[in-house]
């Protein structure tokens, strides 16, 4: 029977002799396994296994087919394996078959020196391994480069996030100590009318108590209470939305799966990081459009807006408009961000995402910014589009596919 489970073809003289004669060692058997015919390159081959014989050991080659290969070549019509002779740095390629010819049953043993082949393949194996870990390697130094980037943008605000943290801090410390006189108050006021009650005339003590409850202002107490809990509420909330956001800007996420994310939501983020380097030199107008989740590293995605705003409030020299912008194409969706600052010459245009380049002045930009932003777009299968008029501003536009496409690496060992 041949591989496909149909009965195999009667072999002729013709085909057995042209077998024969090929440089592949060939044996040829009769149905009870004994040897009918071994061609030369068989007993070469021999010779190798066994250099020490007197003759060539033609049963040492058929002892290279296991008992389960010739069960697997009765039934199916032929099996192919490989073993690997150490000692003699030998790598066989056996082929075993079994069938039926002039109404007798033989076996077929083809036995073919894939060494060199066993070699190369082994070289390639290698060095897949060594690219793999190499590719590895520069995964994790990237990360470690998108990390220490986004670190540093971090501490060029951090002047901004302290104050941006300290003011609702400021006025809720401040707000604690009013409400601290004013329980004090509210308790001498309470310890009276408890003192009152307990007389033997408690009507008398009410001219005393309103002189009291006047002298320390309990009407004004009670009206600004409630307003003082409500700015201390807010500024605490205040400080809990920047320490999340910048705990999820910080995030790491090399490991982890993307998923799908709202955009809206991570610029409104990285703006709550920067905004103290934008409101003073430029008012934020929004125009967002509905746009579904993109699958991405959001964290990532923060870390090009986050550069992209930086930049653009470094472009307004006083007074300017920074103009976000969000909407969906096709199965695309896209950011942008656009200010009114000094615009980008027509030569830098060409450069600005290569590494270490940068317009700025020393001390205000390592030129990795937008560089580290293109790949990030660029590992997200996305798109960075940005035009620039020298005096009338720029905009960046980030464009992102919804889904990414059903792309994998294969993983070393």
């Amino acid at each position: 029977m041949n591989e496909t489970g149909q009965p195999s073809a009667p072999w002729s003289d013709d085909m057995l002799w042209a077998v024969s004669m090929d440089d592949t060692a060939t044996l040829l058997l009769d149905g009870s396994g004994a040897l009918v015919h071994g061609n030369d390159a068989a007993r070469v081959l021999a010779l190798r296994l066994r250099p020490d014989a007197a003759e060539p050991d033609l049963a040492a080659l058929l002892a290279c087919v296991p008992e389960q290969g010739w069960r697997i070549a009765c039934r199916d019509g032929r099996w192919i394996g490989e073993i690997a002779v150490p000692e003699r740095g030998l790598v066989l390629e056996i082929k075993a078959f079994a069938g039926r010819a002039g109404g007798r049953e033989r076996r077929l043993v083809t036995v073919s020196d894939v060494s060199a082949r066993s070699a190369r393949e082994g070289e390639l194996q290698r060095r897949h391994d060594e690219l793999l870990s190499t590719y590895d390697r520069l995964a994790s130094a990237q990360e470690q480069l998108l990390q220490s980037e986004k670190m540093a943008s971090i501490g060029q605000l951090a002047a901004g996030v302290a104050h941006e943290i300290n003011n609702p801090i400021g006025y809720v410390h401040s707000n604690i100590g009013t409400l601290q006189e004013y329980v004090g108050a509210l308790l001498t006021l309470i310890e009276h009318y408890a003192n009152a009650l307990q007389s033997d005339d408690p009507a008398a003590a009410r001219p005393a108590l309103r002189q009291l409850r006047e002298r320390l202002d309990v009407d004004f107490i009670v009206g600004d209470v409630p307003k003082l809990l409500e700015e201390s509420r807010e500024g605490i909330e205040r400080v809990t939305k920047i320490v999340q956001d910048l705990k999820e800007f910080s995030h790491v996420e090399r490991d982890e799966p993307m998923r799908p994310s709202d955009l809206r939501r991570g610029l409104e983020s990285t703006l709550n990081i920067v905004w103290n380097d934008l409101k003073y030199k430029a008012r934020v107008e929004k125009h967002y459009q509905d746009a579904p989740p993109v699958e991405c590293h959001l964290s990532e995605i923060n870390q090009v807006f986050m550069n992209l705003l930086i930049n653009a409030g470094q472009a307004i020299a006083e007074r300017g408009i920074i103009t976000l912008a969000m909407g969906c194409e096709g199965d695309e969706v896209w950011v942008s961000i656009a200010d009114t600052g000094c615009g980008i010459p027509e030569e830098s245009l060409q450069r600005i995402f290569d590494p270490f380049y940068t317009t700025k002045p020393i001390g205000r930009g390592t030129g990795l910014g937008l560089a580290i932003a293109y790949r990030i777009v660029a590992k997200h299968h996305g798109r960075i589009e940005v035009s620039s008029k020298v005096g009338q501003g720029s905009t960046f536009r980030v464009v992102l596919p919804v889904a990414q496409p059903k792309l994998s690496r294969p993983r070393a060992g």
